[in-house]
């Protein structure tokens, strides 16, 4: 715990001026890559849902630095933007859930509704405030059986802030950035020159140096994975970025918010086969990959199978630890959630709200080889096979 909060004040003091951020700055100050500890891709990725939110309000910066602490691989988060056109972490379009902005007075009258993904939606919209109105908010848990200690005590943060908390910390650390909502944010925030979301996006991972095609050397030193729910905006933003992208993939009744295409047509042989020239991988919600009948697992669908035959990784959504979002199967264990997923159906990296959990399962029973050399070669070994099976 002291570890934490030592590097919490280290990260917000870099952060004290992020509004100007520099990144020749970054490159002057940030952690020698060579001198830490590399990314490990020998076992299938942690990712922290929105931080170590199972603990901490989501996507707040006490959440990624909890997560980085508790062994995550990579920090994962959601991007909107602004009124004044400035990018957060933030994951609903509306304000109303994590934040305290039904009591402040002042912005009473800025409640609204808007069509969001062919539904009307009311509340208090992100796109309706500028950054240093949103900066005064203070953020929430999002449910209440969850530690509600650390409400009210953290700021929104932007996505130049949370790039550089993965920058800054003692080891490699990848970063896991959503395009959220692409549609309606490009509907709502405009840029005084004339350029989209995605570019703003995009433009953003460049500054801070993200580049290359998954395993090369530069994606090694600072990994990044670029994940939206919208293929015309991965496609889009292949022909500006090298970097690899994720396709999210929901529930089955639910339409890509762009193309208006079914479930059942972006999971079919074809359009994964299609797909495949823009992503490396695909990000479903767990239970479209295995329904469940009446809260047990019901038999598990050819998806992972199917991915995995064109050589596209499966990183699924969103593993927690209460027993409300346990199947039965489980026994109230999320280790055996975590030994189903990653022993009989073989994903490549799981979205977790409780990073710490993962970690301590992993490392039990896939832990780090204890021959520095001995992981080195392995790290090696393992990059070449890779490489050799076209990722």
């Amino acid at each position: 715990m002291a570890v934490f909060w030592l590097i919490s004040i280290i990260v917000l003091a870099l952060l004290s001026g992020e509004s100007n951020a520099n990144p020749a700055a970054h490159q002057q100050s940030q952690l020698d890559v060579n001198q830490r500890k590399p990314l490990q891709i020998f076992r299938p990725y942690n990712i922290a849902h929105r931080g170590s939110n199972g603990e901490i309000p989501e996507e707040t910066a006490a959440a990624y630095l909890r997560a980085i602490e508790e062994g995550a691989d990579f920090i994962e988060s959601d991007i909107l933007a602004t009124k004044d056109g400035h990018m957060i972490c933030f994951h609903d379009v509306t304000l109303d859930a994590t934040t305290d902005i039904a009591n402040r007075t002042e912005f009473a009258n800025r409640k609204r509704t808007y069509e969001v993904e062919r539904q009307n939606v009311t509340g208090w919209f992100v796109v309706d405030f500028t950054l240093e109105e949103l900066k005064s908010l203070r953020v929430k848990q999002r449910y209440n059986f969850r530690d509600q200690q650390y409400n009210g005590k953290y700021q929104i943060i932007t996505f130049d802030e949370y790039i550089l908390i993965a920058l800054y910390a003692g080891r490699v650390v990848g970063i896991y950035p959503e395009l959220k909502n692409p549609i309606f944010i490009n509907e709502h925030v405009k840029w005084s020159d004339g350029k989209k979301f995605e570019d703003k996006f995009v433009e953003t991972l460049l500054k801070y140096g993200y580049k290359g095609e998954y395993m090369s050397e530069d994606w090694l030193k600072q990994p990044l994975f670029i994940q939206s729910f919208a293929p015309s905006s991965l496609i889009y933003m292949s022909n500006m970025t090298n970097s690899p992208k994720i396709f999210l993939i929901d529930d089955t009744t639910v339409r890509t918010q762009d193309t208006n295409q079914s479930y059942y047509e972006i999971t079919s042989d074809a359009y994964l086969a299609f797909i495949r020239k823009y992503v490396v991988g695909i990000g479903p919600w767990k239970d479209t990959i295995v329904p469940p009948i009446n809260n047990y697992l019901g038999p598990p669908t050819d998806l992972v199978a199917r991915a995995h035959a064109l050589n596209l990784q499966v990183h699924p959504y969103t593993f927690r630890n209460e027993n409300v979002y346990l199947h039965f199967d489980f026994h109230q264990d999320p280790y055996l959630e975590y030994e189903y997923w990653l022993g009989e159906i073989g994903v490549d990296g799981l979205f977790t709200d409780f990073t710490g959990t993962l970690h301590r399962f992993q490392e039990c029973t896939a832990p780090y080889p204890k021959n520095e050399k001995n992981a080195e070669a392995l790290l090696q070994k393992i990059t070449y096979m890779l490489k050799d099976s076209g990722y």
